[in-house]
């Protein structure tokens, strides 16, 4: 027994050495510090923050935000007739996630028809007041006939459709309750590239699901909402995240790590149609800004500079339009002014062809997304400060925004046209179609609005509008005349470009 003991006592002096070494060291180099970073053996400055590895705060974050944002995201169900619309849920996921099926999406479609008891889209919403005001994109409610909001715990409501805006694709909608958990809009001007966020949404049927990811990037433009007609002045600025989106997480919540709406989660880019690594979402000060007028006025209140415009920062548009200008123009940054438009608020204020745009009052102007958003977010009679460089010198001027028509002053529905009030325009149908279809009157539609009454009872664009509440029309101007303060339902009768014809109806806005 001696001999094991002495034979152990060296080891057990040495761990005790080594023991009191390490607990030294500890009390040495931690001295005064509960907070610091133990894994660097160091003491960090009362004004000093780590972007290291501090997994348990961030989780801590993580976990809080969650809490808070799973019971305001609902998942919303789009049911269309299958006459209805031709925005049916496999278009929506071809225009915002891409087509997964090498172009066959069409075709599938058509054989997997939704039946009319059954939603044809899904997607997301967020809760942004306790009466039931809900956020979510105008994709998500596209075409609907009726739309279903499902809460995180499972309790179901048909809601109203308050209004939508396809230029930022913003929907407002409504449920009749109280007292419902709700989201506060945070300033997302103030979010920077490589801030944690959290995307909460009902992705491929999997309701409730948070995912994390950080900021990408800022003032995105990638081309989605204009490039099926579908917005006549797309406003794209797009916060980038890295957070996993889906199918089904259109409309929800993109927060950060307060559990503050930062932005509406839209769409992806992707080859397949599924996440990979890039999500977009409207940013909550331009959406924001959208649902205060859809439920203040009606409508959007849009303010426009009242200039054409080239981006500088995109080498094949300038290069483009010096081969078709016989220019000289350099790419760069800022937004170069190549025209006016009627009523130009900028042109009033002095701007000329051939400026730079290089900032909107504190708002660096680096792209056209920069430019579409700072403007984007004002009203008509709002005035801003913009900074050109003319010549290679800097100047400003002071401009008041106006409306397409002109005016400086907000609108409701009542200061709508007709045509406005029905979401579409409408050109003369030529006596030679006539004749060839045996037609004895009719008018094709054109910039059919998403969300507007002619969109509701399935008509798009290049239908045939043979007579409005049983007249025949010839012109946009009869239509006019006929719905120009009249109350009440309209009955329409058109034919669809397979020459099949209709009778439907709406109430008069």
């Amino acid at each position: 027994m001696k001999s094991t003991l002495k034979k152990l006592l060296p080891f057990a002096v040495v761990g005790v050495i080594s023991g009191a070494t390490t607990v030294g060291a500890i009390q040495y180099f931690g001295h005064g510090s509960n907070n610091g970073d133990q894994s660097f053996f160091t003491t960090s400055a009362p004004n000093t923050t780590f972007a290291g590895m501090n997994t348990g705060a961030v989780g801590d974050d993580f976990v809080k935000a969650a809490k808070t944002t799973v019971p305001a995201v609902v998942t919303i169900k789009n049911y269309q007739s299958r006459t209805a619309s031709r925005a049916t849920e496999q278009d929506l996921f071809d225009y915002f996630f891409g087509d997964p099926f090498g172009g066959r999406g069409q075709q599938r479609q058509k054989q997997q028809q939704a039946p009319d008891n059954m939603p044809s889209g899904m997607g997301s919403g967020v809760i942004i007041s306790p009466d039931g005001y809900i956020i979510s994109n105008n994709h998500v409610v596209a075409g609907a006939n009726k739309l279903e909001v499902v809460l995180s715990n499972k309790k179901s409501y048909i809601a109203t459709l308050v209004g939508t805006d396809p230029n930022t694709d913003i929907s407002l909608l409504k449920i009749e309750e109280k007292g419902l958990p709700y989201l506060n809009f945070a300033n997302s001007d103030n979010i920077d590239v490589g801030q944690w966020v959290l995307a909460v949404g009902n992705p491929l049927g999997l309701n409730s699901t948070v995912t994390a990811g950080i900021v990408s990037a800022k003032g995105r433009g990638i081309g989605i909402l204009g490039s099926q007609g579908k917005a006549s002045n797309p406003i794209e600025s797009f916060i980038q995240t890295d957070a996993a989106i889906n199918p089904g997480n259109s409309g929800g919540a993109l927060v950060n790590t307060n559990g503050e709406l930062i932005g509406i989660n839209s769409a992806i880019q992707s080859t397949t149609g599924y996440y990979q690594g890039y999500g977009f979402a409207v940013p909550s000060n331009l959406a924001r800004k959208i649902v205060e007028d859809i439920k203040k006025f009606g409508i959007v209140q849009r303010g426009f500079l009242g200039v054409s415009s080239l981006d500088l920062s995109n080498d094949q548009q300038v290069q483009a339009y010096n081969k078709q200008f016989k220019t000289n123009i350099k790419a760069g940054s800022g937004v170069y002014v190549t025209g006016f438009g009627d009523n130009s608020g900028a042109e009033d204020a002095g701007l000329k062809k051939g400026d730079i745009i290089t900032k909107v009052d504190n708002y660096d102007i680096t792209d056209f997304a920069d430019l579409s958003m700072s403007i984007g977010s004002k009203r008509p009679g709002d005035k801003v400060v913009v900074t050109y460089s003319r010549n290679g010198k800097e100047s400003t001027a002071n401009v008041t925004l106006r409306d397409q028509k002109g005016g400086t002053s907000t609108r409701t529905k009542a200061d709508l046209s007709v045509t406005e009030k029905i979401g579409a325009e409408f050109d003369p149908l030529n006596e030679r179609f006539k004749t060839e279809y045996g037609l004895n009157s009719g008018v094709v539609t054109k910039n059919v609005s998403e969300g507007g009454e002619m969109a509701k009872i399935g008509i798009v664009d290049n239908y045939i509008i043979i007579e409005v509440n049983g007249k025949p029309v010839n012109s946009q101007k009869d239509i006019e005349n006929i719905l120009n303060k009249y109350q009440g339902n309209v009955q329409v009768k058109f034919v669809d470009d397979y020459g099949r014809m209709y009778t439907k109806g709406f109430k008069m806005p």
